[in-house]
């Protein structure tokens, strides 16, 4: 007899997350079980509802709540699942708290940072450890993740970087914003930029060490770059929508790359779109807020 799969994914009562959940539901099998998570209760319960409704949902969907910025919540989910399923087989890491541009991002850095980077620390630390062999970990960034993208002086602190220096790195990041030292000491003015970075800098942390037995097993840990998708995080940025895709658009290359039976070793720890692979030090740093829209 099969053993049923296991997915979890963050972030996801709406948007890409939860075309995500939508999709995995589709496409999985019915003794197959996708958990829909996210950190607002009556959110999560009314997209649990909407996906186990529609048509084309074929395995198990439950909802939980989950707020990823909280590491011992997250740990407690992962050691939860471990007992009660002996591990999980897919875990996507999407959740993020919206930044907009009518505020100053030094009011806006500790959520953000605390979701989007602290979220990343935690899934990673707590779901690697429980990932079955041919699983898939996959962190959701965007291809402002790549090292180029920083000023050079800030190269040396993410590349090779374990993930404990990856989360020391983020946290003096935070305290510079909050002092105004930021962008002296080279960083963006823009939150995404370093969040990015340091989001793909941690994947390829974790990526590092267990390289050669995940590639031995069929498992996948990586980051994915959606590309542009029309949601209400991205809308207050972009005044240009016409080459966005819908969120059900946007996860249908993901969810190839995590549904795949096959595993290209090109793509293990690296940033991913479309299928392909972006080098990580690629990219130039965006002088204006037009020139990082336009990445």
């Amino acid at each position: 007899m099969t053993t049923p799969r296991i997915a979890l994914v963050t972030g996801a009562n709406q948007g890409l997350g939860f075309a995500l959940v939508e999709g995995l539901g589709a496409r999985m099998g019915p003794d197959d079980l996708v958990l829909l998570t996210g950190r607002n209760a009556g959110r999560v319960a009314d997209a649990t509802l909407r996906v186990v409704a529609a048509a084309g949902t074929r395995s198990r969907v439950e909802g939980r709540v989950l707020d990823v910025s909280d590491a011992d919540a997250v740990a407690r989910m992962a050691a939860e699942l471990d007992e009660r399923y002996g591990g999980v087989d897919i875990v996507i890491s999407n959740a993020v708290a919206r930044v907009t541009p009518d505020r100053p991002q030094s009011e806006q850095a500790d959520e953000a940072i605390g979701v989007a980077n602290g979220g990343t620390h935690a899934v990673l630390s707590s779901f690697g450890p429980v990932l079955r062999p041919g699983g898939r970990l996959i962190v959701v960034a965007s291809s402002l993740g790549t090292l180029g993208h920083l000023d050079p002086r800030l190269h040396p602190l993410f590349d090779g970087a374990t993930l404990d220096e990856v989360e020391q790195v983020v946290e003096s990041w935070r305290a510079a914003v909050h002092a105004g030292t930021a962008e002296a000491q080279g960083w963006p003015r823009w939150l995404n930029v370093p969040s990015k970075v340091a989001q793909v800098a941690a994947v390829r942390a974790v990526a590092a060490e267990r390289r050669a037995a995940d590639l031995r097993d069929g498992t996948l840990v990586a980051a994915v770059c959606p590309g542009l998708v029309d949601t209400p995080t991205s809308r207050p940025w972009f005044d240009d929508f016409s080459r966005a895709q819908t969120p059900s658009e946007a996860a249908r290359a993901v969810l190839d790359l995590v549904l795949s039976d096959a595993l290209d070793p090109a793509t293990y720890g690296e940033l991913v779109r479309f299928g392909r692979v972006l080098p990580w030090h690629g990219g130039t740093p965006p002088r204006s807020q037009d020139e990082l829209l336009n990445h």
